[in-house]
């Protein structure tokens, strides 16, 4: 597994007292007050960074709304940041993306979530001092960003493009994009452990389903929430063609775009 994709605990409890390595908890702030929180963690809520009814693509919040967001949680351009959730990592990947799209160099998946690493190491409750930072966003070029709007789709449905539907049985059926497999985001994820499989098996049940680093791979659920997380998990894996649909079913829908039923 890549580190500069996907940290594992080891590797952040060897670092978390390094200034440039700053840790993100996307969970909700009673969960971080509440419960505990990774030291030194500052809470960004998953809600803060979702926006359902601005003009950006999907539920992205914008660039300056996503910098505001990072100055406040004292987060620098220059920094490491390291995101993690209570829920497998699925809130954090989404942290994760938003941060790629809006040009953070440095932003990476914590394998696991607060359960695992509660486990093994100390836990917090004190929320940490933090000075307000100057962030300025360089959302990547649209050549650069793995997201793809509508358009695109459609166009990769005329070619040899891997639709994978990161979703549930239930929801595949009622509703999916033309040929596409179902590849439930969760199926990565040792739910003993609450971390992801080896490295091996994760390649292995990959391409059980077809799922292969030489397909051009086009990625979509209802949201993007969930698309976010096998987003991730794919780039650690050294996979280089895939594609990150931000509107994802809902906005296929909601354009009217073709769909298929039922089981695979």
């Amino acid at each position: 597994m890549d580190e500069s994709v996907v940290v594992s605990p080891e590797w952040l409890a060897e670092r978390r007292t390094d200034p440039q390595v700053r840790v993100v908890d996307v969970r909700d702030a009673w969960e971080y007050d509440g419960i505990g929180h990774l030291p030194g963690a500052v809470n960004v809520p998953f809600d803060s960074f979702r926006d359902e009814s601005g003009d950006e693509p999907g539920t992205l919040p914008g660039a300056e709304a996503f910098a505001d967001l990072l100055e406040e949680a004292g987060v620098s351009p220059a920094d490491t940041i390291v995101a993690y959730d209570d829920t497998h990592g699925v809130f954090a990947a989404r942290f994760v993306v938003t941060a790629l799209v809006y040009g953070h160099d440095d932003v990476r998946l914590f394998d696991g979530d607060y359960s695992a690493w509660s486990r093994e190491y100390e836990t917090d409750s004190e929320t940490p001092d933090v000075e307000r930072t100057s962030y300025e966003p360089a959302p990547l070029e649209d050549h650069e960003s793995p997201l793809i709007d509508r358009e695109a789709v459609e166009a990769a449905l005329e070619r040899d493009a891997l639709f994978v539907d990161t979703r549930e049985a239930h929801e595949f059926e009622e509703a999916h994009l033309p040929g596409a497999v179902r590849f439930d985001w969760r199926e990565v994820v040792d739910d003993e452990t609450r971390r992801l499989k080896p490295d091996a098996e994760l390649r292995d049940v990959l391409e059980e389903r077809g799922i292969t680093p030489d397909r051009e791979i086009v990625l979509y659920c209802n949201t993007a929430r969930r698309i976010s997380h096998t987003y991730v998990v794919l780039t650690a894996l050294g996979y280089e063609d895939v594609a990150f649909y931000e509107g994802s079913l809902a906005e296929w829908l909601d354009a009217g775009g073709e769909v298929e039923t039922g089981a695979e």
